[in-house]
Order: C-alpha cells, then sequence, then structure tokens
C-alpha cells in the first residue's frame, strides 16, 4: 500500500476489487483474443485467419477450461463442466436461448455505444462492416458443424440458415420456388417487434442485411448469389420483415 492506502498492486486490493479485476481479466482475455483474429486476417486473409483460428480455439478451449475447473473445483466431462453434461434437451435449449439473447444484447449496446456518442450514421458504418466480417466467420462456423463441404448448394445454405444465433432469437421460414431459388423470410424479428411495440418505425436495417445475407450465403457456397425482396426501410408485409432469394450462379 502506498501512504494514502491507495492499492500499488494486486495484492493490495480488497476481495470485491479483486472480483471486479478477475472479471476484467476475463475480458481482457476476450479482447486480445480478437485481436489477435483481427491482425491475422488483415496480414494473412481471411481464409488463413480461419484455418489458424481453429487451431488456436481448440487448444486454448482446452486448457483454460482445465485450468478453470482446478481453480474452481469443478468437473469436466468430455471437454464441458459437469453441470452442462448434465443438462436434458429442454435445459440446453434454454441455456442456447439465454446465450443469443445475450449475443443480441452485446450486439445492441455495442451500436448505442457508437450512436450515442458520433451519431446514427457511425453507427450503422459500423455494425454493416462488422457484418461483413462476422457473417462469414459464423457460415464458416456452421458450415464445419454440419459438415457441408466445399459446395452444397442451396440446399446447404437452407440447413445452415437453421443454426445461425438469430434461429433461436426470431421467427424465420424457408420456401422453395419453382425454378429452384430459394426464400428466405424473418417473420418475427426480436429488434423490429420490440420497436412495434414502442410505436417506432423499423430500423432500417437494409444496408447491414444486404451484406449479412450476401456474405453469409457466399461463404458457404461461392456460387450463390442474393437477392433482396424487401428490408426496411422498404415497405412489407404484415407476415415478415425481410426476405431474401438465393439462387445459384449457374441457374
Amino acid at each position: 500500500m502506498t501512504s494514502d492506502d491507495t492499492p500499488s498492486r494486486i495484492d493490495d486490493l480488497s476481495p470485491p476489487e479483486m472480483q471486479k479485476l478477475l472479471i476484467d481479466f476475463f475480458h481482457r482475455i476476450v479482447v486480445h483474443y480478437g485481436m489477435w483474429f483481427a491482425e491475422v486476417r488483415h496480414q494473412m486473409g481471411m481464409p488463413v485467419a480461419l484455418q489458424m483460428m481453429d487451431r488456436a480455439f481448440e487448444r486454448s478451449l482446452g486448457i483454460q477450461m482445465g485450468r478453470l475447473a482446478q481453480t474452481f473445483g469443478f468437473e469436466m466431462v468430455d471437454g464441458v463442466p459437469a453441470a452442462l453434461a448434465g443438462m436434458d434437451k429442454p435445459e440446453l435449449l434454454a441455456a442456447l436461448d439465454a446465450v443469443a439473447k445475450n449475443w443480441l444484447v452485446n450486439d445492441g449496446v455495442w451500436f448505442q455505444a457508437v450512436e450515442f456518442k458520433e451519431g446514427m450514421n457511425d453507427a450503422k458504418r459500423c455494425n454493416d462492416s462488422c457484418w461483413a466480417h462476422f457473417s462469414p466467420f459464423e457460415a464458416w462456423r456452421i458450415a464445419r458443424l454440419l459438415d457441408l463441404g466445399p459446395a452444397p448448394g442451396l440446399e446447404g445454405l437452407a440447413r445452415a440458415l437453421q443454426f445461425r444465433v438469430y434461429a433461436r432469437l426470431n421467427v424465420q421460414s424457408i420456401e422453395w420456388e419453382a425454378d429452384g431459388a430459394l426464400v428466405f423470410r424473418m417473420n418475427q424479428c426480436r429488434v423490429q417487434g420490440a420497436r412495434q411495440r414502442k410505436g417506432l418505425d423499423d430500423y432500417p436495417c437494409k444496408s447491414g442485411g444486404l451484406v449479412e445475407y450476401t456474405y453469409f450465403a457466399r461463404t458457404v457456397d461461392p456460387r450463390i448469389q442474393t437477392e433482396c425482396i424487401g428490408c426496411p426501410p422498404d415497405p412489407h408485409p404484415e407476415e415478415w420483415f425481410c426476405a431474401w432469394r438465393f439462387r445459384l450462379a449457374d441457374q
């Protein structure tokens, strides 16, 4: 301690202060992990960055979970905490829903942090650019989860769309048209629905959606072309908020 009782090192902190610092250490890990990925992507390109992430994530997860289990006194079963391994299907679905909501909240608080400081235009610009990176990443993770292969076509895209985080938050539907095109509709949107209940206009998400769906589909299969049928601020029927049509380039 210094003469004025100000902590000069971590050992001087009180237990409540150490608790907050521990949470901050977790935060630093997450941010540092993301910075590593961003820098590898910047210097070596997205395909290489994804390969490197694949190696780093599996190794890091095993090491960190093992150390946390030893530190906090919980057991691991097949690579996951015993409490998680003991959950039944309804409990796991509830957990997935809770994490999905946290993901959406995280997206929203970042948007608002920029909006309140720099304005809506900069917030939308950052949001759209973020989706240009996140959407291919999510598509890549899903493709690996489902073992879709390099060119699974529209059938692969239809499957992949059901495994996005959004699939646990919104109500969505898929329809096949006579010419073989795939139409995806967001029938109920958590964000837009909340705005409706407050009497607000739709959030104009088309610019972000064009990035989100185009990049997602292209990552699943480079041959897939994306067309926006309608997305706010476009007018839309009550049955859906946004709708997208996907075709193979050679169709």
